[in-house]
Protein backbone atom coordinates (compact mmCIF):
# COMPACT_ATOMS: atom_id res chain seq x y z
CA UNK A 1 0.00 0.00 0.00
CA UNK A 2 1.24 3.48 -0.89
CA UNK A 3 1.11 5.90 2.05
CA UNK A 4 1.76 9.63 1.76
CA UNK A 5 2.81 11.06 5.12
CA UNK A 6 2.70 14.76 4.21
CA UNK A 7 -0.34 16.48 2.69
CA UNK A 8 -2.28 19.62 3.58
CA UNK A 9 -6.03 20.17 3.70
CA UNK A 10 -8.05 23.25 4.61
CA UNK A 11 -11.64 23.85 5.62
CA UNK A 12 -14.11 25.56 3.25
CA UNK A 13 -13.69 28.83 5.16
CA UNK A 14 -9.99 28.97 4.22
CA UNK A 15 -10.47 27.67 0.70
CA UNK A 16 -13.19 30.17 -0.16
CA UNK A 17 -11.51 33.31 1.23
CA UNK A 18 -7.87 32.76 2.08
CA UNK A 19 -7.03 36.47 2.21
CA UNK A 20 -9.38 36.91 5.17
CA UNK A 21 -6.90 34.83 7.20
CA UNK A 22 -3.72 36.72 6.29
CA UNK A 23 -3.99 39.18 9.19
CA UNK A 24 -1.78 38.09 12.07
CA UNK A 25 -0.56 35.06 10.09
CA UNK A 26 2.56 36.20 8.21
CA UNK A 27 3.72 32.67 7.37
CA UNK A 28 0.35 31.74 5.87
CA UNK A 29 0.30 34.95 3.83
CA UNK A 30 3.84 34.35 2.62
CA UNK A 31 3.06 30.83 1.45
CA UNK A 32 -0.44 31.32 0.11
CA UNK A 33 -0.66 34.93 -1.05
CA UNK A 34 -0.26 33.83 -4.65
CA UNK A 35 -3.41 32.37 -6.27
CA UNK A 36 -1.06 29.78 -7.81
CA UNK A 37 -0.55 28.30 -4.34
CA UNK A 38 -3.23 25.64 -4.30
CA UNK A 39 -5.49 25.04 -1.31
CA UNK A 40 -7.58 21.87 -1.25
CA UNK A 41 -9.96 20.01 1.00
CA UNK A 42 -10.37 16.37 1.98
CA UNK A 43 -12.57 15.34 -0.94
CA UNK A 44 -10.12 16.69 -3.51
CA UNK A 45 -7.27 14.88 -1.76
CA UNK A 46 -9.08 11.54 -1.82
CA UNK A 47 -9.93 12.10 -5.49
CA UNK A 48 -6.24 12.66 -6.22
CA UNK A 49 -5.31 9.56 -4.22
CA UNK A 50 -7.65 7.46 -6.35
CA UNK A 51 -6.05 8.82 -9.51
CA UNK A 52 -2.50 8.23 -8.27
CA UNK A 53 -2.96 4.88 -6.58
CA UNK A 54 -2.33 6.14 -3.04
CA UNK A 55 -3.96 4.00 -0.36
CA UNK A 56 -3.70 6.32 2.64
CA UNK A 57 -2.57 9.89 3.28
CA UNK A 58 -1.64 11.72 6.44
CA UNK A 59 -3.44 15.05 6.31
CA UNK A 60 -3.04 18.21 8.38
CA UNK A 61 -3.57 21.92 8.15
CA UNK A 62 -1.18 24.76 8.93
CA UNK A 63 0.63 25.99 12.09
CA UNK A 64 -1.80 28.83 12.72
CA UNK A 65 -1.05 31.39 15.41
CA UNK A 66 -4.72 32.15 16.08
CA UNK A 67 -6.10 29.49 18.48
CA UNK A 68 -9.66 29.87 17.16
CA UNK A 69 -8.39 29.08 13.67
CA UNK A 70 -6.13 26.17 14.58
CA UNK A 71 -8.87 24.57 16.68
CA UNK A 72 -11.40 24.87 13.86
CA UNK A 73 -8.95 23.57 11.27
CA UNK A 74 -8.03 20.62 13.48
CA UNK A 75 -11.73 19.90 13.85
CA UNK A 76 -11.96 19.89 10.07
CA UNK A 77 -9.16 17.30 9.93
CA UNK A 78 -11.05 15.21 12.49
CA UNK A 79 -14.20 15.44 10.37
CA UNK A 80 -12.24 14.45 7.27
CA UNK A 81 -10.75 11.39 8.98
CA UNK A 82 -14.18 10.34 10.18
CA UNK A 83 -15.57 10.82 6.67
CA UNK A 84 -12.78 8.81 5.03
CA UNK A 85 -11.57 6.46 7.79
CA UNK A 86 -9.98 3.99 5.38
CA UNK A 87 -8.11 6.64 3.42
CA UNK A 88 -7.09 9.54 5.64
CA UNK A 89 -4.97 9.67 8.80
CA UNK A 90 -5.07 12.96 10.66
CA UNK A 91 -2.37 14.97 12.40
CA UNK A 92 -3.12 18.11 14.39
CA UNK A 93 -1.35 21.35 13.65
CA UNK A 94 -0.89 24.68 15.45
CA UNK A 95 1.71 27.26 16.40
CA UNK A 96 3.95 25.31 18.78
CA UNK A 97 4.84 28.57 20.52
CA UNK A 98 1.24 29.14 21.59
CA UNK A 99 0.46 28.54 25.29
CA UNK A 100 -2.42 26.23 24.32
CA UNK A 101 -0.32 24.01 22.05
CA UNK A 102 0.02 21.17 24.56
CA UNK A 103 -3.67 21.20 25.42
CA UNK A 104 -4.62 21.24 21.75
CA UNK A 105 -2.38 18.24 21.08
CA UNK A 106 -4.01 16.39 23.98
CA UNK A 107 -7.51 17.28 22.73
CA UNK A 108 -6.89 16.18 19.17
CA UNK A 109 -4.98 12.99 19.92
CA UNK A 110 -7.62 11.96 22.45
CA UNK A 111 -10.27 12.57 19.78
CA UNK A 112 -8.59 10.16 17.38
CA UNK A 113 -5.87 11.93 15.44
CA UNK A 114 -2.66 9.94 15.01
CA UNK A 115 0.10 12.50 15.43
CA UNK A 116 1.16 16.13 15.47
CA UNK A 117 2.45 18.23 12.58
CA UNK A 118 3.56 19.76 10.41
CA UNK A 119 4.92 22.09 13.10
CA UNK A 120 7.04 24.91 11.73
CA UNK A 121 9.07 27.87 12.91
CA UNK A 122 9.15 29.89 9.72
CA UNK A 123 10.31 33.19 11.18
CA UNK A 124 12.70 32.29 13.98
CA UNK A 125 14.07 28.89 13.01
CA UNK A 126 14.27 26.13 15.61
CA UNK A 127 16.08 28.24 18.18
CA UNK A 128 16.32 27.55 21.92
CA UNK A 129 12.98 29.23 22.64
CA UNK A 130 11.28 27.14 19.97
CA UNK A 131 12.84 23.92 21.24
CA UNK A 132 11.73 24.63 24.81
CA UNK A 133 8.24 25.56 23.65
CA UNK A 134 7.87 22.10 22.12
CA UNK A 135 8.02 20.38 25.52
CA UNK A 136 4.24 20.25 26.27
CA UNK A 137 3.52 18.84 22.82
CA UNK A 138 6.38 16.37 22.97
CA UNK A 139 5.24 15.20 26.41
CA UNK A 140 1.74 14.43 25.12
CA UNK A 141 3.16 12.58 22.12
CA UNK A 142 5.50 10.53 24.30
CA UNK A 143 2.60 9.55 26.52
CA UNK A 144 0.43 8.54 23.56
CA UNK A 145 3.29 7.14 21.46
CA UNK A 146 2.48 9.42 18.52
CA UNK A 147 4.95 10.86 15.99
CA UNK A 148 5.68 14.56 15.57
CA UNK A 149 6.34 15.96 12.10
CA UNK A 150 8.60 19.03 12.07
CA UNK A 151 9.28 21.34 9.14
CA UNK A 152 12.98 21.53 8.29
CA UNK A 153 14.73 22.78 5.19
CA UNK A 154 18.19 23.00 3.67
CA UNK A 155 20.03 25.95 5.26
CA UNK A 156 21.84 27.01 2.07
CA UNK A 157 20.91 27.59 -1.55
CA UNK A 158 18.15 29.63 -3.13
CA UNK A 159 15.49 31.37 -1.06
CA UNK A 160 11.80 30.56 -1.55
CA UNK A 161 8.54 31.15 0.36
CA UNK A 162 8.47 28.94 3.43
CA UNK A 163 12.23 28.48 3.69
CA UNK A 164 12.96 29.03 7.36
CA UNK A 165 16.26 30.17 8.91
CA UNK A 166 16.77 26.83 10.65
CA UNK A 167 20.31 25.50 10.96
CA UNK A 168 21.64 21.95 11.22
CA UNK A 169 22.77 22.54 14.83
CA UNK A 170 19.25 23.73 15.70
CA UNK A 171 17.69 20.62 14.18
CA UNK A 172 20.18 18.38 15.93
CA UNK A 173 19.69 20.05 19.32
CA UNK A 174 15.93 19.66 18.97
CA UNK A 175 16.23 15.92 18.36
CA UNK A 176 18.77 15.61 21.16
CA UNK A 177 16.42 17.44 23.56
CA UNK A 178 13.62 14.94 22.89
CA UNK A 179 15.36 11.55 22.54
CA UNK A 180 12.29 9.47 23.41
CA UNK A 181 10.01 11.09 20.84
CA UNK A 182 9.46 9.67 17.37
CA UNK A 183 10.19 12.59 15.06
CA UNK A 184 9.62 12.91 11.32
CA UNK A 185 11.77 15.61 9.77
CA UNK A 186 10.12 17.06 6.67
CA UNK A 187 11.99 17.77 3.44
CA UNK A 188 14.73 15.20 4.09
CA UNK A 189 15.62 16.75 7.45
CA UNK A 190 17.92 19.25 5.72
CA UNK A 191 20.29 16.34 5.05
CA UNK A 192 21.20 15.88 8.70
CA UNK A 193 21.41 12.11 8.21
CA UNK A 194 24.83 12.64 6.60
CA UNK A 195 26.23 13.04 10.10
CA UNK A 196 25.21 9.51 11.04
CA UNK A 197 28.57 8.69 9.46
CA UNK A 198 30.30 10.27 12.45
CA UNK A 199 31.72 7.66 14.80
CA UNK A 200 30.31 9.15 18.00
CA UNK A 201 26.93 10.21 19.33
CA UNK A 202 24.97 11.17 16.20
CA UNK A 203 23.78 7.73 15.15
CA UNK A 204 22.32 7.15 18.61
CA UNK A 205 20.79 10.63 18.79
CA UNK A 206 19.01 10.17 15.45
CA UNK A 207 17.75 6.65 16.16
CA UNK A 208 14.08 7.70 16.46
CA UNK A 209 14.13 10.07 13.50
CA UNK A 210 12.48 9.55 10.11
CA UNK A 211 12.80 11.69 6.98
CA UNK A 212 10.06 12.53 4.50
CA UNK A 213 10.59 13.35 0.84
CA UNK A 214 8.30 16.39 0.65
CA UNK A 215 9.17 18.81 -2.19
CA UNK A 216 12.16 16.67 -3.21
CA UNK A 217 11.59 17.08 -6.98
CA UNK A 218 11.89 20.86 -6.52
CA UNK A 219 14.96 20.67 -4.29
CA UNK A 220 17.21 17.69 -4.95
CA UNK A 221 18.66 15.51 -7.65
CA UNK A 222 17.13 11.99 -7.72
CA UNK A 223 20.52 10.55 -6.73
CA UNK A 224 19.68 11.70 -3.19
CA UNK A 225 17.57 8.57 -2.68
CA UNK A 226 20.53 6.20 -2.90
CA UNK A 227 22.67 8.41 -0.69
CA UNK A 228 19.93 8.80 1.91
CA UNK A 229 19.28 5.07 2.01
CA UNK A 230 22.96 4.43 2.61
CA UNK A 231 23.33 7.08 5.32
CA UNK A 232 19.93 7.04 7.05
CA UNK A 233 18.76 3.53 6.20
CA UNK A 234 15.98 2.71 3.74
CA UNK A 235 13.64 1.98 6.67
CA UNK A 236 13.82 5.62 7.82
CA UNK A 237 12.61 7.28 4.60
CA UNK A 238 8.92 8.08 4.13
CA UNK A 239 7.07 9.21 1.03
CA UNK A 240 5.79 12.74 1.61
CA UNK A 241 4.39 14.76 -1.28
CA UNK A 242 3.43 18.10 0.28
CA UNK A 243 0.25 17.78 -1.80
CA UNK A 244 -1.20 19.91 -3.31
CA UNK A 245 2.26 21.36 -3.97
CA UNK A 246 3.10 18.21 -5.95
CA UNK A 247 1.27 15.02 -6.87
CA UNK A 248 2.69 11.60 -5.97
CA UNK A 249 3.46 10.74 -9.58
CA UNK A 250 6.32 13.25 -9.61
CA UNK A 251 7.97 11.35 -6.77
CA UNK A 252 7.44 7.98 -8.40
CA UNK A 253 9.24 9.24 -11.53
CA UNK A 254 12.10 10.53 -9.39
CA UNK A 255 12.39 7.16 -7.68
CA UNK A 256 12.52 5.43 -11.06
CA UNK A 257 15.30 7.79 -12.17
CA UNK A 258 17.14 6.92 -8.97
CA UNK A 259 16.89 3.23 -9.79
CA UNK A 260 14.64 2.37 -6.86
CA UNK A 261 12.74 -0.88 -7.27
CA UNK A 262 11.47 -3.87 -5.35
CA UNK A 263 11.65 -3.92 -1.58
CA UNK A 264 13.47 -0.60 -1.27
CA UNK A 265 10.81 1.26 -3.25
CA UNK A 266 8.03 -0.50 -1.35
CA UNK A 267 9.54 0.56 1.97
CA UNK A 268 9.71 4.22 1.03
CA UNK A 269 6.32 4.29 -0.68
CA UNK A 270 4.44 2.80 2.24
CA UNK A 271 5.88 -0.08 4.25
CA UNK A 272 7.91 2.19 6.53
CA UNK A 273 4.93 4.42 7.25
CA UNK A 274 2.70 1.40 7.87
CA UNK A 275 5.17 0.07 10.44
CA UNK A 276 5.56 3.48 12.08
CA UNK A 277 1.79 3.98 12.38
CA UNK A 278 0.96 0.34 13.16
CA UNK A 279 -1.16 -0.05 10.05
CA UNK A 280 -1.86 -3.72 9.41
Amino acid sequence: MIIDVHSHIFSPAIRENRSAFFSGEPAFQLLYNSPKSQIVGAAKTVEMMDEEGVGKSIVFGFPWRNPDVFKRENDYVLEAVNRYPDRLIGFCCFDAMHPEAGREAERCLSAGLAGVGELAFYQEGIDAAARDALEPVMAVCREKNCPVLIHTNEPIGHVYPGKSPNTLPQIYEMVKQYPENTIILAHWGAGIFFYRLLRREVKETLKNVYYDTAASPFLYDPSLYALAMEMAGAEKILLGTDYPLLRPGRYFKEMEKAGLAGEEAEKIKGKNAAALLNIG
